[in-house]
């Protein structure tokens, strides 16, 4: 069998086979140039919005995640601030109660140093009565204290009132704004005598009832009136109150008024018993 001889190829003709196969390769490349840049030219157009939407919704959330992660920091720096304001401000309300306390003392000491010649307990008041005037109040200090009844009981600088029962560890003192307590007293300087009387309605005005005044006794408008020495239930010389708007009574012959008392009986806090005792009598009860 005989071989099948490939055609020869005239230079001719080989040069123009490969000159064609340029032309069309140069085509080829041409149009998938044009191709290429079309596909990434609508690649571009549909992928770009898509790429701004991803990145701004990418960027809003993790803006929010941020703000939250903020958020929440805040609320628990928050959460600390209040826990701390509050613990401060029971501290502070505990400086300021133990301040007062400490002032409230340092006002009984110069009582007490008011009143050198007495013996005397310091005492808090733990109750009064239903009212609004402190007539009657229970204090801290009772019979375990050495305080008995009939002792007296000072504040604010003078007379508060006089103990009318006792406890092991309390007392009640009845004062001299109480209806008909009666106090045996007398004017600081001149010791002219004088009554003073508790009136609950008269101390709604912040005054107490002054009699028995002589009419020619010197007694007067402001003057100081303390407990007198011949007083049997009140040490003598305890300041009272001052006088005011003394007049003379029908009777011609006494004078009458009002009594502004130097203890403020609707702040009372703390008081001082004096120790030492008169003997009871009856005529000032």
């Amino acid at each position: 069998m005989k071989k099948r001889k490939l055609p020869e190829l005239r230079p001719k003709q080989l040069f123009i086979l490969l000159a064609s196969l340029c032309v069309i390769l140069v085509v080829v490349t041409s149009l998938s140039h044009s191709v290429n840049n079309g596909l990434r030219g609508g690649a571009n157009t549909f992928l770009m919005p898509l790429q701004k939407g991803f990145n701004f919704l990418g960027g809003g959330i993790f803006h929010q995640t941020e703000r939250f992660i903020t958020l929440k920091n805040v609320e628990a720096e928050n959460e600390e601030l209040k826990a701390l304001v509050a613990e401060l401000t029971e501290q502070n309300t505990r400086y300021q109660l133990q301040l007062t306390e400490l002032e409230a003392y340092q006002d009984l000491l110069k009582l007490k140093d008011q009143y050198p010649d007495y013996e005397m307990v310091g005492a808090h008041i733990i109750g009064k009565n239903s009212d609004s005037w402190y007539k009657t109040i229970l204090v801290d200090k009772g019979a375990r204290d050495g305080i008995q009844v009939d002792m007296n009981v000072l504040a604010d600088g003078g007379l508060v009132g006089i103990v009318t029962s006792v406890t092991d560890t309390t007392a009640t003192v009845s004062t001299i704004i109480n209806d008909n307590r009666n106090v045996g007293a007398m004017e600081l300087t001149s010791q002219d005598t004088c009554i003073v009387t508790g009136d609950l309605t008269l101390y709604s005005q912040g005054l107490l009832s002054l009699s028995r005044i002589a009419k020619d006794d010197a007694i007067q408008d402001d003057d100081k009136i303390v407990t007198s020495n011949t007083s049997d239930l009140y040490l003598p010389g305890i300041l009272i109150g001052y006088a005011r708007d003394l007049s003379v009574d029908a009777n011609n012959l006494t004078k009458s008024g009002y009594l502004v008392p130097v203890v403020d009986f609707t702040h009372l806090d703390s008081v001082l018993i004096i120790t030492t005792l008169k003997e009871t009598g009856a005529e000032e009860k």
